[in-house]
């Protein structure tokens, strides 16, 4: 049997076609005549009848439902009714033992919307915008958990994003303090070139905004009058002013969430496509170094119901773009923060090393989102990753080593040595090094000999101080200033690693001790020839008390002195005779002359 629209059809041609009366139309399609009736007066087969269903068990309880709806009118939202705790009052005030929860639950869904209606509640109407090219953004913080440096963290995620093209930038945090909130922006602004002309959409977080202005308390800020004022913060108006856009602020709550409705969602698109599962990595700097190579892929990507792609739209909007300013702001929180004895200073609940002659002054730090700067005047002396962990601390090596310069004994159990252990700054060559230096110098000026080692880091780099250190130690000179020429010449990129060097310097192919080892006899001087070997290299021998003076020995330059010869020694003085008596009275001859 066909539905009822193919039977009113087939009664329609029947009537038309053959003249059937009711009585045989209702006789042949066996169905009532009041049916026939129906399809002759209309091709559209009526609606069936909803049948309004008795609720006998739910029937004396209904008044008690109203009541706790009713009473959710003035409650707050997230202490409300659920249709869950509705049927959880039922069993436990009204003993409604023989109700299901299916039942209250379809009731209370139907029931709300009426008592809604019935105070006088409006029902929420959602407008499509549509938005200038190149005029307004968005910006929104989402949390984000990583695996970082093998420990599960919680980040936050700024977010910027253009309200007609949907192009976005994304910057992974530890924080979503008021640094991290200006240094994102500078970063959406540096990527995407440009400001926007309008304004940016926000919510009332604390970075911006201090206080919410209600009716009755004047207003603040631009584009948020009547019932949007607010308060600013005064370094937040600050870099508005700089960069010159204004802001625009959502209704307070999950009210205004729909006004950015864009930037909401692209935070939870982007951590469901791109952060799952939780990204593992070393540092928040290789995270966002990734997350630059997932923006430029969602390029290609078309939002639904537009033709172009993203990177199509942000093109052509791209130039309507205000330029950016000359000068760059800086987004770190300015502190001035005291030296204590231990050269450290705090800063939110954490503590940083500073140059250890700074003990007892007061340094400027600028504290920004993934690192913490000082200042000693204008000159920068110290840099350190900012930690986020309360009571923790990040000590460098490099601070105290004028300490340990005169307290060389504080250097082995030090935290400062530990934590450059960590990070591996002081690496196995200065532990090879500091134990060679100590058994031939003694460990007071073998530690001191380490530290004058560590000082060269400060106008080398890491690659040419180690390589220094292994020729001092390949040589056994195991002195500070070998470990600086060598270092200076392996930084000069001198020809000592050709292989076909000659013969000189504390350096890797300087010597061949086994093959001098294996000849049988040292090369006779009138075998040598002086051009082969460069004289304008030196050997230290002033340290005595070597690790291995035969490979020092053996690797050092063929002497061309010529041999000693003794032959003006060969005529002797005449032995002389012990004296007689009878010599004592006559007078001894003249000794013989000596040629």
């Amino acid at each position: 049997m066909g539905s009822r629209v193919e039977l009113f059809a087939a009664i329609r041609r029947d009537e038309r076609v053959e003249g059937l009366s009711i009585r045989e139309l209702a006789r042949r399609h066996g169905v009532h005549r009041r049916t026939v009736r129906a399809a002759l007066a209309s091709a559209q087969p009526p609606p069936r009848k909803v049948t309004v269903r008795a609720c006998p068990k739910l029937g004396p309880y209904k008044a008690a439902i109203d009541e706790m709806l009713t009473a959710d009118l003035s409650a707050p939202r997230k202490q409300r009714h659920t249709a869950r705790r509705v049927y959880a009052r039922l069993l436990e005030e009204h003993d409604a033992a023989g109700l299901s929860y299916s039942t209250v639950r379809d009731w209370v869904r139907v029931r709300r919307a009426q008592v809604d209606l019935e105070a006088g509640r409006r029902v929420e109407a959602f407008v499509q915008q549509e938005h200038t090219p190149g005029a307004e953004a968005e910006v929104d913080f989402g949390e984000v958990w990583v695996i970082l440096a093998g420990v599960k963290t919680k980040c936050h995620m700024f977010v910027f994003r253009m309200s007609h093209s949907g192009k976005a930038i994304h910057r992974i945090y530890p924080t979503q303090g008021q640094e991290a909130f200006l240094e994102g922006h500078l970063a959406a602004f540096e990527a995407i070139g440009g400001i926007p002309t309008g304004h940016i959409r926000y919510d009332n977080l604390t970075s911006a905004v201090s206080q919410v202005l209600h009716h009755g308390q004047g207003t603040v800020g631009h584009g948020n009058a009547g019932v949007r004022g607010r308060k600013e913060n005064e370094r937040w108006v600050l870099f508005r002013s700089h960069y010159g856009f204004d802001a625009f602020y959502c209704q307070p709550g999950i009210a205004g969430a729909h006004e950015k409705d864009g930037v909401e969602g692209e935070v939870g698109r982007f951590r469901r496509n791109r952060l799952t599962p939780m990204p593992v990595v070393d540092s928040l700097e290789e995270l966002n170094a990734r997350i630059i190579g997932w923006e430029v892929q969602d390029d290609a990507r078309r939002i639904t119901g537009r033709l172009a792609t993203i990177g199509q739209d942000f093109a052509a909007e791209q130039p309507l773009l205000a330029p950016l300013p000359v000068e760059r702001f800086d987004p770190g929180l300015v502190l001035h923060p005291r030296v204590d004895r231990s050269a450290m200073i705090t800063v939110r609940m954490a503590r940083y090393s500073v140059p250890a002659h700074l003990i007892g002054r007061r340094v400027r730090v600028s504290l920004r989102a993934s690192e913490l700067l000082v200042f000693d005047g204008r000159v920068q002396v110290a840099r350190h990753e900012r930690v986020t962990a309360r009571g923790g601390a990040s000590v460098q090596l490099d601070h105290y080593l004028e300490v340990f310069s005169t307290k060389p004994g504080a250097l082995p159990g030090s935290t400062a040595l530990a934590a450059a252990r960590r990070a591996g700054t002081f690496t196995t060559a200065h532990d090879a090094f500091w134990a060679a230096s100590r058994r031939v110098n003694g460990d007071t000026l073998g530690t001191q000999q380490l530290v004058d080692v560590l000082l060269l880091h400060r106008s080398m780099s890491p690659e040419h101080v180690t390589a220094g250190i292994e020729a001092a130690l390949r040589v056994g000179a195991v002195t500070a200033d070998v470990v600086a020429v060598e270092a200076r010449r392996h930084a000069s990129g001198d020809s000592e690693r050709d292989r076909d060097e000659a013969v000189g310097g504390a350096t890797a192919g300087r010597h061949d001790t086994a093959d001098r080892r294996a000849q049988p006899q040292r090369l006779e001087h009138h075998d040598v020839h002086p051009d082969r070997y460069d004289h304008s290299r030196v050997v230290s021998l002033t340290q005595r008390r070597l690790t291995d003076p035969a490979a020092v020995i053996a690797g050092l330059p063929p002497d061309l002195r010529p041999i000693p010869s003794v032959t003006a020694y060969d005529e002797l003085l005449p032995r002389r005779r012990p004296p007689s008596c009878a010599d004592t009275a006559a007078p001894e001859p003249a000794p013989a002359a000596v040629t």
